[in-house]
């Protein structure tokens, strides 16, 4: 079946899935739902103790079995650890038929590929699926359709009941011996447990991961002892020093300067440009520039940022230390100095995942956004963006918020460098659709700029403003006289992976890759 963004959903697939095609971004806007509901044990003893010796002793305890959905987090990134060791007494007692929902995955959770070939997993629904996991998936090892969602997309799956979570493991950075965690005060802290939130709220059973018991009460919580059944104290649940990806530091890279310079400029004469503006970027090398560029006309022109959102890293906290921000509110911190800004800055707010990006809830931040800059690995000329495969077809990165502020923004900026290497990020068709074209206003590259036809209001506002525009046919056109029009990536018949679109539906498939053969 085809969708509104022309991709043929095959029926199989959906058959598979019990899913709808998309429909368009706004398509359930006042569709009424049940929330779901799950198990709850009482614990009315006072004299019970929720602290186990061992995480097989907490999988014991709370009845795991074959064929179980178990939940995580990530925001240890890349310093995670609590996903292997989960992983690892999983498969040493022999269970089999785990699906894992995390919020994302990554290079860090290589080690349990082997879980995914031996049939210990066989299941993954993540926002992210990096590393060797992508490329397991992508070659077609795991037994069930891989599913790739938003951030929001995750909350909303987990809250209508799409997603049962039968056991959730909460990475805590400080815990006391009720469950009462933060995320901070500890050895590993991580800033923030925003993601892990749903899971605390509707998983049958949660399961605190500490590294750092302290004396209850550990006040005030991020996820609340009433909602934790057993606490599990371990050496180490993640390394912090590996929270901060290479994506997330200031880049040098003239190139990116360039389109952060482009991008600000654009930005700077848009009508939403004035005092108190809400504002949100990614953590790549171009939107850290231009937040540090943007900085500057902040201060010229006395406007103030009224509203700094999403995951955050140190060179938003610098602005807000310095005053030009008022208030940043925060689901996932990319560096120690995000981590250390929620520490001590009271204007500095963790929120749930839920109140961030849920596409079902009564009202999310994302819908409050004036401007958000983001990146893509492709965009094509419909405006579609791809933030999940790489130019060969390899599931290899995640849409993360991509989809959600999008939506939600009223000027959302899309960063991506004509080629990447020497294929083309602007094509006339992506290799998968993960943010639909309807939601992106502006493409920034570093030969031009290109703003969405469907924004007249933008088009306008940008007469007389001396930058580079371009059609985003122009640009692909270059694109293509430069390097040549790449051949399409080779897939096979088998769907290994859908996106979802925010509201649940399917945007797209991924196909499993094949050696390429030359005609």
């Amino acid at each position: 079946m085809i969708n509104k963004v022309g991709r043929d959903i095959p029926q199989a697939v959906m058959d598979a899935t019990h899913k709808e095609v998309f429909q368009g971004t706004f398509a359930k806007q006042g569709m009424e739902y049940t929330k779901a509901a799950h198990k709850a044990t009482v614990n009315c003893d006072p004299k019970h103790d929720k602290v186990l010796g061992s995480i097989e002793e907490a999988l014991k305890k709370c009845g795991i079995k074959d064929g179980m959905t178990l939940g995580f987090h990530h925001h240890f990134r890349e310093g995670d650890y609590v996903v292997n060791m989960v992983m690892k007494a999983v498969h040493d007692m022999g269970i089999k038929g785990i699906t894992i929902c995390a919020s994302s995955l990554g290079k860090a959770h290589d080690p349990i590929v082997p879980y995914i070939e031996d049939g210990t997993i066989v299941g993954i629904q993540s926002s992210g699926v990096r590393g060797k996991i992508g490329e397991a998936i992508s070659n077609g090892k795991l037994r069930d359709i891989a599913i790739m969602r938003s951030h929001g997309g995750r909350v909303r799956a987990v809250e209508s009941g799409e997603v049962h979570l039968d056991i959730s493991f909460i990475g805590a950075p400080t815990c006391d011996n009720y469950g009462n965690c933060r995320a901070v005060g500890g050895k590993s802290d991580c800033g923030v447990l925003s993601y892990a939130m749903v899971d605390a709220e509707y998983a049958d059973k949660v399961v605190a991961i500490t590294d750092t018991l302290v004396p209850f009460p550990n006040i005030p919580a991020s996820i609340s002892m009433t909602n934790v059944d057993y606490v599990v104290v371990v050496d180490e649940i993640g390394n912090p020093a590996k929270i901060a990806s290479g994506a997330a530091k200031p880049t040098t890279d003239m190139r990116k300067i360039l389109m952060a310079k482009y991008t600000t400029e654009f930005l700077v004469h848009t009508p939403y440009f004035k005092d108190g503006f809400s504002y949100q970027t990614g953590v790549g090398g171009a939107s850290i520039a231009s937040t540090a560029i943007l900085a500057k006309y902040l201060r010229e022109q006395n406007i103030h940022i009224g509203l700094a959102l999403g995951g955050i890293a140190k060179p938003m906290c610098d602005l807000l230390e310095e005053g030009l921000i008022n208030k940043i509110v925060d689901t996932q911190d990319f560096d120690m100095g995000a981590i250390e800004s929620i520490r001590k800055n009271p204007n500095h707010i963790e929120i749930s995942g839920s109140e961030y990006a849920n596409p079902f809830n009564k009202g999310a931040y994302v819908n409050k956004l004036d401007f958000v800059i983001l990146a893509s690995l492709e965009v094509d000329t419909h405006f579609n963006c791809n933030v999940v495969t790489g130019s060969d077809g390899m599931i290899t990165g995640a849409q993360g918020g991509h989809p959600d502020t999008a939506a939600g923004a009223k000027c959302a900026i899309v960063i991506a460098p004509l080629l990447q290497g020497r294929i083309p990020a602007i094509c006339t068709e992506c290799t998968t659709i993960t943010t639909p074209g309807e939601t992106v206003d502006v493409v920034v590259t570093d030969y031009g700029i290109a703003i969405n036809p469907k924004r007249q209001d933008l088009i306008d506002a940008m007469k007389g403003v001396d930058l580079p525009f371009k059609t985003i046919e122009e640009l692909r056109d270059m694109a293509y006289k430069m390097v040549g029009k790449p051949d399409p990536v080779q897939f096979g018949d088998r769907v290994v992976g859908i996106i979802e679109a925010r509201d649940g539906t399917i945007i797209d498939v991924v196909r499993q890759i094949k050696k390429y053969e030359f005609k």
